[in-house]
């Protein structure tokens, strides 16, 4: 059986034939879904879609993207989000340099309230980190020191010192259809250096 830990199944694009996406994933063997949240504010529409479908379940939480429009997110509201039973994980949250969609300062400190939030539920927090290894591994390291917490460096595209760091603080990580780019030589070493039990594969889904 597989299982599509990361999908996006409330957007727009694929409202009109939800249920042929479904269906089709369940006829290429993937029988388990997790729609994952990108804007706590809109979490209804990801509670919607994974209380409709026995085979999809959700997470909660703010993608770096939309850090700017939800920094009064709190740790308690996230928890309390979560304990609905189709949540099975925080986020996806994190930190992206790559687009200036919102500040860094916003930024963390949307991800250490969504840390919070991991650590007390000890859900998955699903990390989204794009050309911001330094501050990531900074704040990845104070805080497993305040507390541990599980989480995964999810599609990742970063330097070998944040996966090599990722495993020293107990976290999985992911690598996407990326690893087969031409240009992803260096990605693909580190994807061979990484312990099986550790690392985790994303694809592009074909049913969608």
């Amino acid at each position: 059986m597989l299982v599509d830990s990361h999908c996006h199944l409330d957007f727009p694009d694929f409202a009109e034939e939800r249920d042929q996406i479904i269906e089709r994933a369940h006829e290429a063997g993937v029988k388990l879904m997790v729609t994952i949240c990108t804007r706590v504010r809109k979490f209804e529409q990801i509670k919607e879609i994974a209380e409709a479908y026995d085979s999809v379940y959700c997470s909660v939480g703010t993608h770096p993207h939309q850090a700017g429009e939800e920094t009064d997110v709190t740790t308690e509201e996230l928890v309390e989000i979560a304990k609905h039973p189709k949540v099975v994980a925080i986020g996806e949250a994190g930190l992206d340099y790559f687009y200036d969609n919102a500040s860094p300062e916003d930024q963390e400190k949307v991800l250490r309230t969504h840390i919070a939030a991991a650590r007390e539920t000890q859900l998955p927090l699903v990390i989204h980190s794009r050309d911001a290894d330094e501050d990531m591994m900074r704040i990845l390291e104070e805080e497993m020191k305040a507390g541990s917490f599980p989480a995964l460096l999810h599609c990742f595209s970063s330097g070998k010192e944040l996966a090599m760091k990722g495993l020293e603080l107990g976290l999985y990580v992911s690598f996407s259809g990326i690893l087969t780019f031409k240009r992803s030589t260096e990605l693909r070493e580190i994807a061979a250096e990484l312990p099986m039990d550790r690392l985790l594969v994303e694809t592009d889904a074909p049913y969608l």
